[in-house]
């Protein structure tokens, strides 16, 4: 079931109990010189669409949220930003619209790093407010992690930017944005830890071009592998959230 596409009495009768709302967050940003600002969009809303493809009946799906948290991108510029606060207010508004609306069980999925920390703060601002349900966040890549490692053959064996995996996913869901002959070696990334240390970098303290990896090694096959694997493994993820009981404690557990 698709939010934007049902009239606002059929979504009235829908199970509230028995279904997830899925929420896709993204971005619009740079992403180097070989990729268009929109992949993380496009990418979130594509594995979200097949998903609820898969298992209409147990999922409602809302429109993507293609703004996202990217300041450390816009020194490089053709970046879309909102200020930190400003999403975390927008993230728990989206999560509040349908809680109060009756539904039970949330899912904020998400396609770009930079949201990761804000999804989890709106969650836990507005977790007092809901005990009683299930509220819950992952980037789509999250449920695949052995499948990205064992696809993947550059050095870097996780999810980047505009890097291996992003460059391949993109290959296989819309091939005629990604500029072919322009894919190399992104070279060295700078690190965000140093000794156990966060230090806070943006995208042109870090990266060369504003993508990292080995996006040069990308192919829409491997693209294809990985869209299938991640699609089946939220899957089993939507099923697992569905079986969980809402509205329990921690004695409620105990056997």
């Amino acid at each position: 079931m698709k939010f934007q596409e049902m009239t606002a009495f059929e979504i009235n009768d829908v199970d509230r109990e028995n279904i997830l709302v899925v929420l896709p967050i993204a971005a619009v940003e740079q992403h180097g010189p070989h990729m268009p600002t929109g992949t993380d969009n496009f990418l979130c809303t594509g594995v979200a669409e097949a998903l609820e493809q898969a298992m209409p009946e147990k999922i409602l799906l809302a429109p993507t949220q293609w703004l996202g948290a990217s300041a450390h991108h816009l020194r490089i510029g053709a970046t879309l930003d909102t200020p930190l606060e400003v999403y975390i207010e927008t993230l728990m508004g989206m999560a509040r619209s349908v809680l109060n609306d009756g539904f039970r069980r949330i899912l904020l999925l998400n396609g770009h790093g930079g949201n990761i920390d804000p999804m989890r703060v709106a969650l836990r601002r507005i977790q007092n407010e809901y005990v009683d349900r299930l509220l819950t966040a992952a980037c789509y890549w999250d449920v695949a992690d052995e499948l990205i490692k064992q696809a993947l053959e550059g050095g870097h064996k996780f999810v980047g930017h505009a890097c291996e995996f992003e460059t391949s996913m993109l290959m296989h869901l819309r091939p005629e944005l990604v500029k072919g002959e322009l894919l190399k070696d992104a070279g060295e990334l700078i690190s965000d830890n140093l000794g156990g240390v966060y230090v806070s970098r943006d995208l042109r303290q870090r990266t060369a071009e504003g993508c990292t990896g080995r996006p040069d090694l990308a192919s829409a096959e491997k693209g294809s592998v990985l869209f299938a694997g991640i699609v089946e493994a939220l899957t089993a993820t939507v099923d697992s959230l569905l079986a969980q009981p809402t509205g329990t404690e921690y004695a409620d557990h105990l056997f």
